[in-house]
């Protein structure tokens, strides 16, 4: 895979791997270190998951994705339209991202990766901007997490 198809990440979390599955794969503690809002939401493989986005700066914008795979304190995937925050575009008919958290037990903790992937395919116009954006806001999740988890 090329470089600009591919965003990846990575964060030792002084947690086990049961805390950090907990804070992925249950939606709402997802919501509340990802920014959105998922209040009596759950995640399961094949549905749609959607809400209202609460980061600073964003939350004219709802969070649509698609659950992919859950393997229980191993990878839990979603797709989505990366990068879609004009809300008069329809992004319905662009090809999605895939997003790959992925955990590895870890002396003192877990091993959190995250990969997204599929970025060749975003229209062209819209392509450099959404992979430079989702970039920064890897960076930023990470940290999200990293002190989600500290505070539990």
């Amino acid at each position: 895979m090329n470089s600009s198809d591919r965003i990846e990440r990575k964060i030792l979390l002084k947690a086990s791997p049961a805390r950090v599955w907990q804070a992925l794969s249950e939606a709402e503690h997802f919501g509340r270190w990802f920014g959105v809002a998922l209040t009596g939401q759950h995640f399961a493989v094949g549905q749609r998951v959607r809400g209202a986005v609460t980061y600073p700066g964003y939350e004219h914008l709802t969070w649509d994705v698609r659950v992919e795979r859950m393997l229980p304190e191993e990878l839990f995937a979603f797709s989505w339209h990366p990068y879609a925050i004009d809300p008069a575009q329809d992004y319905a008919d662009e090809p999605t991202t895939q997003v790959q958290f992925q955990l590895e037990e870890h002396a003192g903790g877990t091993l959190l990766r995250v990969v997204e992937s599929g970025f060749d395919g975003i229209p062209v116009e819209r392509r450099l901007k959404a992979f430079r954006m989702n970039s920064r806001g890897w960076d930023e999740q990470m940290s999200n997490i990293e002190n989600y988890l500290q505070q539990r």
